[in-house]
């Protein structure tokens, strides 16, 4: 590795723990009243159950989780009153988890707000730094992903 690859990156894991300890902080600050303070993986989980319900086995696939890890999730938010669980009736062995309807416009409003400094910060970059950005996460989320599944 080049020595200004070296600096970079040494840099951007030093950053990348700041931003990371400064969203939780907002997350948690703009935490829906009663609830206790939501993990990331509590929020991924929330973002992919607004939209549909979905099986926990799909749900588990698409935050790359196991899935005990993912039913330790959706047991803290089912407690916290966020969603619900049923039975596919296609197929009683699987299990559909979705936001509760009633919850659904707070959880809403909670992911918004979570995600404004984001924002803020995407609308000063060109449509093209967005798109380089966004790649550049992509793939070192997939990088990452790879080392983990060797290892």
């Amino acid at each position: 590795m080049a020595p200004q690859h070296s600096a970079m990156c040494l840099r951007l894991m030093q950053v990348f723990r700041r931003v990371s300890r400064g969203m939780r902080r907002w997350q948690d600050g703009a935490a829906p009243p009663a609830t206790a303070p939501l993990s990331p993986r509590h929020v991924a989980a929330l973002e992919q159950l607004l939209g549909s319900p979905v099986t926990v086995g799909e749900l588990a696939s698409r935050l790359r989780l196991t899935l005990p890890t993912v039913s330790g999730v959706l047991a803290d938010l089912d407690r916290a009153g966020f969603i619900e669980r049923h039975p596919d009736p296609a197929d009683r062995r699987r299990t559909i988890v979705q936001v509760i309807p009633a919850q659904a416009a707070l959880i809403g409003e909670w992911l918004d707000g979570a995600a404004k400094p984001l924002a803020r910060v995407l609308d000063k970059l060109t449509p093209s730094e967005q798109e380089a950005f966004l790649k550049a996460m992509d793939l070192l989320e997939t990088e990452l992903h790879s080392q983990d599944a060797q290892s």
